[in-house]
């Protein structure tokens, strides 16, 4: 199926819809603030950088296409992702760039929305031939000034990991050797390097934190027809990479049941609906090379299929506009947590509101990433690990309050127990302590927008509306230069 089929409008066009919606409602609270310029300076993309460079490959020059948008200038760095795919262009670059600044307002992470992206399948190249395309990547971000720990950071995305940001940040280093903060000018590198613990899950723990946000309400949960909490329900799961592999784990370990799971080979379902472990299910995956045949499971072919089963939270966590117009009406999640970045096209979405279907909007709900890397630049701005000043001194008052304790209670707590009591917070601990707060703050916000104003009827709208009140805040309050 074609982009055409599935939507009559762009992976972009489709973020400015919803922009415009909420920026409608916005402006009809604010008429005598919000100018429709302002408006207008938030919606557009600021700046876009699109490149060729030339690169020997096997002896043989290649020209590779790429590309770095930066959203918003409202606050910097800018902050995004690089993705690696061949189906990388400017308009999903733009789409995902505008997408970065919204996160960033709703989530209260002082960042202007950015992304790159280079247009290759790192399938089809060598691990030597890749560092030489992101080292040239690098380089023209730097002659160009659009990357910096104070103008723009990016961060890894689809086909890119903390390899390729460790050769970004050698790059770097070697062309701004006396910048004594150049390990701020990327995120998602390796914990050696200047990364931070926790970086790795935090995308899918973020997805769940934020949908146990949502199902902690009994009376929205009354609404579907489900009782509060994450323990029980049954989720189906589109996507086993980095995202939907952590965001699976941690409602498995809520007590979630994964009825189904699905990947680009096909998909996997589990007829007596008591869920599957997501972990062995990659241990079998990583022996076969499929998650196909996994004992006691029912194949499904075609892994679209998948997202069609009726399952109390549907996870889609791969590609976008996975959900469109064509398959829409037979969704019968009763929650959408968009763990991918726009997994549903505008036309879908009517259709899902329509039928009662509650969709957790990716613009919240995958925020998690770039609220850890943003904890991220903070540590390498500071040059100090969490914890590091802090941890022993609360293991030791700690200590003293159980001595207190069990001398006052004349009775001696076990090993465990006093193990468990005393001891002070690693640097992971401080990073999903960290992410928790953000979820369950940022949710609140938008929540509160989703049931303030009566023309947000949903969750998405009300996020976006959270997003362009924050950033219009700051352009009027810091005014426009000159």
């Amino acid at each position: 199926m074609s982009i055409q089929q599935i939507s009559d409008i762009s992976f972009y066009q489709s973020v400015e819809r919803y922009f415009d919606h909420a920026a409608q409602i916005v402006q009809e609270k604010n008429k005598t603030t919000l100018s429709p310029g302002l408006l207008q300076q938030i919606k557009v993309c600021n700046s876009v950088y699109k490149m060729h460079f030339p690169v020997k490959i096997d002896g043989q020059v290649q020209v590779i296409e790429a590309y770095r948008v930066q959203h918003s200038h409202h606050k910097t760095p800018c902050k995004g992702g690089i993705r690696y795919s061949e189906a990388v262009d400017q308009d999903e670059v733009m789409a995902l760039a505008a997408l970065m600044t919204y996160k960033c307002a709703i989530m209260d992470v002082p960042f202007g929305g950015a992304k790159g992206g280079i247009k290759i399948s790192p399938r089809k190249f060598t691990p030597e031939s890749l560092e030489r395309i992101t080292r040239r990547y690098a380089t023209e971000l730097i002659k160009k000034n659009f990357i910096g720990p104070a103008i723009d950071v990016p961060a890894p995305d689809y086909g890119t990991g903390s390899r390729e940001m460790a050769w970004i940040l050698d790059t770097y280093v070697t062309f701004n050797p006396d910048n004594i903060d150049a390990y701020g000018c990327v995120t998602g590198k390796p914990v050696t390097q200047g990364g931070v613990r926790g970086r790795t899950e935090a995308t899918g723990l973020g997805v769940y934190y934020g949908t146990r946000e949502f199902c902690s309400d009994e009376k929205d949960m009354a609404a579907l027809g489900l009782s509060r909490g994450i323990d029980g329900k049954t989720v189906v799961v589109q996507g086993l990479g980095n995202v939907g592999y952590h965001s699976a784990k941690y409602f498995q370990q809520a007590g979630a049941r994964l009825i189904a799971l699905a990947e680009y080979e096909g998909a996997i379902y589990d007829p007596t609906e008591k869920g599957f472990d997501v972990d062995d299910v990659m241990r079998h995956r990583k022996e076969t090379g499929s998650i196909l045949n996994y004992p006691g499971a029912k194949n499904i072919e075609k892994s679209a299929d998948a997202l069609e089963l009726p399952c109390d939270i549907l996870i889609p966590a791969a590609l976008e506009r996975v959900i469109h117009s064509g398959n829409a009406s037979r969704i019968q999640a009763k929650i959408i947590a968009e763990a991918a970045n726009g997994p549903i096209t505008p036309e879908a979405d009517d259709v899902l509101l329509k039928k009662g279907i509650v969709i957790i909007p990716d613009v919240y709900l995958n925020a998690g990433g770039v609220t850890v890397s943003y904890f991220e630049w903070i540590k390498n701005l500071s040059h100090i690990r969490f914890g590091r000043m802090d941890k022993r001194y609360h293991e030791y008052s700690n200590r003293n309050l159980v001595n207190a304790v069990e001398s006052l209670t004349g009775k001696a707590l076990s090993t465990g127990e006093v193990t468990q009591l005393v001891r002070g917070a690693e640097e992971s601990d401080i990073v999903y302590s960290g992410l928790e707060e953000s979820m369950i703050g940022a949710f609140a916000g938008v929540r509160d927008a989703w049931k303030r104003y009566d023309s947000c009827h949903d969750l998405r709208t009300a996020a976006f509306v959270v997003a362009i009140e924050k950033v219009a805040n700051a352009y009027l309050e810091l005014g426009i230069f000159p």
